[in-house]
């Protein structure tokens, strides 16, 4: 419950919401409870003395109550499930939100299909829970309580022989409630693990193919999914023995509440209305108990779903912003300069080999600087220091003579375009992906962009130019023509600072020298 307090405090700004569907769970859960009383009074009044008129009123007044709390249920259905899923939706983005902000370093070591399982997966069994579960859970804690005591105002004796069920089925809760937590963090690690696999496979579909390897990525996938299927069988196994101990439990109880009961009305100690009221209280804790028992299993899945979102929620980056950020010079926001002092970096994963060291350069405004050399010289790292994707180990790298590491990250990256040697593009048109690069940017300007990147006359001549969808990852264009659409897409936001990453590698002569031109 600890762990879940933390997804229902998400519930905190709807507290009005809470509460109106909280009185109307109370009162229809109320009414339930009035029904026995009806059928009690119902036998020993109007079928053992004869009334006609006792068995009218009986019969009118349940009418009126089944359509009172037949309302009364859609309110409290509809309430705490819109409450349930506003809690998931807000889940969702703080999830996503904090993903966001994670350091390139963070993405190195995950795999971003085991991400997404868990945004899809993780989510999927706390919406489950919270969106539905939890207001039927509410309502059988309302019927539990209350039909115990209405057991023991109808007689202490048996109440008192029902209760026996209760401490034996507590201790099974917690029992097997701790296997299945555990196992269902088991099965969801399973799962993400699943979900990558595909992510990766399909998202290199034309490598897998090339190199004839789809037996192989098919083999390795079905190997994943047979032991997240062994995995939840096993969690089936323990939910299916909690729940045939909890209905065990329920049923012998009320098999002998049956017994004695019926020995006291054949003594003539109990009246069969009062028999009848008391079976049917005995029948509404039984099923409020074994909905319990179920939804218990279900909180100790969502307890670890939720304990693994929360883990990307309080992920701390470690590219953070600075307590006190400086403001960017004037002289910085019409012109960029850049200098690395005995700048020294090596990777987290490879802390051993150090990619940079002791290096210096100055970038002085309106001037080109290339870095060449082999591949793995630390090149493309150089240049991911200045919009701080990493930190140095060593030196500085500053920006119009400021230490990047006190410029807010937006003012920062703000000033910089970045072309990569392997470009992406989003699914969505050409226009679009070219006006991602700035907010508010119009046609006219997105198509100058193209223009100087050398990709307006291309574009003309799809069928539906600006608007033609470039399908994920840009896939419908050829290498060249996605590299040209990145440079658009950075010229657009007219930099400071542009980072050229091999941009043009993918180019023939003649568009690279138009591109280079521009």
């Amino acid at each position: 419950m600890r762990r879940l307090g933390r997804l229902f405090a998400l519930l905190r700004p709807h507290w009005a919401r809470f509460a109106l569907g909280t009185v109307a769970l109370l009162v229809s859960a109320g009414m339930g409870l009035a029904y026995p009383q009806a059928v009690r009074f119902a036998i020993d009044q109007g079928v053992r003395g004869g009334s006609r008129e006792v068995m009218h009123q009986v019969g009118v007044g349940l009418l009126v109550l089944f359509v009172v709390q037949s309302g009364l249920t859609w309110f409290r259905h509809y309430t705490m499930s819109w409450l349930g899923e506003r809690a998931v939706a807000d889940m969702r983005r703080k999830v996503f939100d904090s993903l966001l902000l994670q350091d390139a370093t963070f993405f190195h070591s995950r795999r971003t299909g085991e991400l997404v399982g868990r945004l899809a997966g993780d989510v999927a069994i706390i919406e489950g829970v919270v969106g539905s579960e939890l207001s039927m859970a509410m309502r059988n804690v309302v019927q539990l309580l209350g039909g115990l005591v209405l057991l023991f105002v109808e007689n202490a004796k048996l109440a008192m022989i029902m209760l026996t069920v209760i401490p034996p089925l507590t201790i099974s809760v917690m029992l097997f409630g701790r296997r299945i937590r555990a196992m269902s963090r088991v099965v969801q690690d399973r799962l993400g693990e699943t979900n990558a696999r595909v992510q990766e496979s399909l998202g290199a579909i034309t490598t897998v193919q090339a190199f004839g390897r789809e037996a192989h990525e098919s083999h390795a996938y079905r190997e994943t999914v047979e032991h997240a299927f062994v995995d939840s069988l096993s969690l089936a196994r323990w939910r299916a023995s909690f729940m045939s101990v909890a209905t065990l439990s329920g049923y012998l109880a009320i098999g002998v509440i049956l017994w004695l009961g019926g020995l006291m009305v054949a003594d003539g100690t109990l009246s069969p209305g009062s028999l009848t009221a008391f079976m049917l209280y005995t029948g509404v804790v039984a099923v409020a108990l074994g909905s319990l028992v179920g939804m218990w299993a279900a909180l100790q899945r969502a307890a670890g779903a939720t304990e693994r979102l929360f883990a990307l929620i309080d992920l701390v980056p470690l590219i953070r912003e600075p307590a006190q950020h400086v403001p960017l010079p004037d002289s910085v926001l019409s012109r960029g300069a850049v200098s690395f002092e005995h700048v020294s970096y090596r990777y987290p994963t490879r802390a051993d080999h150090p990619v940079l060291r002791d290096v210096s350069i100055d970038v002085t405004p309106g001037t080109s600087v290339a870095l060449v050399g082999p591949s793995g010289a630390g090149k493309s790292t150089l240049t991911a220091l200045v919009p701080r994707f990493y930190d140095v180990d060593e030196g500085v790298v500053r920006v119009g003579g400021v230490d990047v590491r006190q410029l807010a990250l937006h003012d920062l990256r703000d000033l910089i375009a970045i072309v990569p040697q392997e470009p992406v593009l989003f699914s969505g048109t050409i226009a679009d992906n070219i006006a991602y690069g700035r907010e508010g940017v119009t046609r006219a300007q997105v198509e100058t962009a193209a223009k100087d990147a050398n990709a307006h006359d291309f574009i003309l001549a799809f069928p539906d130019g600006y608007e033609t969808l470039v399908g994920e990852r840009g896939v419908q264009l050829s290498g060249g023509q996605r590299q040209r659409v990145a440079i658009a897409r950075a010229i657009v936001k007219d930099p400071r600072i542009l980072i050229l990453d091999e941009a043009t590698s993918s180019l023939d002569a003649e568009s690279e020298r138009l591109v280079q031109a521009a």
